[in-house]
């Protein structure tokens, strides 16, 4: 664990010695952490991202390089800290736990939880490292930005949809997803990511800033439009309905049977309620849990194509795996043949 703050480890390390499966070390900033790491060997390491000396980052940076492992950031809610923890997702953090806003003392029973939930899951978690020296090596050599094609409204091919659900490691692999789909594809996506509401804003802004596609933040009705992916608003649920005629999305409150915000099970089943089976796609991917995974099975069992990320490259294979289970999954695919496999599936307009 490495945090600047001594009330923090204290507390944070009472709650993971809690479980009896972990052993915890502790280190006070990002240098005397990498010290640590080559002499503790951890399995995973909880990294807060403000410190002195060295900052998480700059930390998580020579981390990735010196002995990757397993990392889980522990970030701000706020859009700062957002956009912060983002840039960590994409530098090879497996995951984040938002830090409570005001005293953490005063939050640690609902904190807690979460925490040693995600620690544990982040130890079995996959490192994508070859992607991450690949765009390292890239920007040292200094290699010109990909200039993306100006975005164009696409052309319609029938009502259709694509919904996507995912948890942890999602932002990267949203990224990898639809960083290869062409302006012109031509059914709308509809996204699920388990996340507080603070990152979606900065996560549709940056990954709009990366596609050819528009990518925007659902935090009000949406009228869908091909060429277009939504991301759900955290702390809410996305869920698909009809506003004159036309398929729209909107931001639902999150209801208790859903234990997982955006929910992707909640998703899919009210763009079935809209849309027939025949002009559906369900993709799920890396995440813990089972969030999906039976609406995608029942979508699969009425005639719905489903893809599901094959373990070798889910960061967590919990929601595919579960899909896959069920017998729920018409693919299993490595992550980057997603993509490929939806313009299979959905060519673009000529």
């Amino acid at each position: 664990m490495i945090d600047d703050s001594a009330l923090v480890r204290k507390l944070l390390g009472q709650a993971l010695a809690g479980a009896a499966d972990f052993e915890v070390a502790f280190a006070r900033n990002g240098l005397e952490g990498l010290e640590l790491l080559h002499r503790f060997a951890p399995d995973v390491v909880t990294l807060d991202i403000h410190m002195p000396q060295m900052d998480g980052l700059a930390c998580l940076d020579r981390i990735m390089i010196e002995r990757p492992c397993p990392v889980v950031m522990v970030s701000s809610l706020t859009r700062e800290g957002a956009e912060t923890t983002l840039e960590a997702l994409r530098l090879g953090a497996v995951d984040f736990v938002p830090k409570p806003e005001g005293a953490v003392s005063l939050h640690i029973e609902v904190f807690a939880p979460a925490l040693v939930a995600k620690v544990r899951a982040a130890a079995g978690a996959k490192l994508k490292a070859t992607l991450r020296l690949r765009e390292r090596v890239q920007h040292r050599m200094g290699a010109a930005p990909v200039r993306r094609p100006r975005k164009e409204t696409a052309r319609a091919a029938g009502e259709g949809l694509v919904v996507v659900g995912t948890s942890t490691g999602g932002p990267p692999a949203l990224e990898a997803l639809l960083t290869p789909l062409p302006a012109s594809f031509p059914w709308p996506i509809v996204i699920a990511q388990h996340i507080p509401a603070s990152f979606t804003g900065p996560l549709a802004r940056r990954l709009d800033s990366l596609c050819a596609i528009a990518v925007v933040e659902v935090a009000q009705p949406t009228a869908l439009e091909p060429g277009c992916a939504y991301i759900g608003r955290g702390d809410t649920d996305v869920i698909i309905a009809r506003r004159a005629g036309a398929l729209a999305a909107l931001p639902a409150p999150a209801e208790p049977g859903y234990p997982w915000h955006p929910s992707a099970h909640r998703l899919v089943t009210t763009a079935m309620e809209h849309v027939a089976p025949s002009q559906l796609i369900g993709v799920l991917m890396t995440g813990m849990g089972n969030d999906g995974a039976d609406a995608m099975s029942r979508l699969h069992a009425l005639g719905g194509r489903t893809i599901a990320e094959a373990e070798e490259t889910a960061v967590v294979w919990g929601m595919p795996g579960e899909l896959v289970k069920a017998g729920g999954a018409g693919w299993v695919l490595p992550l980057p043949r997603i993509a490929e496999q939806l313009l299979r599936l959905v060519p673009p307009c000529p």
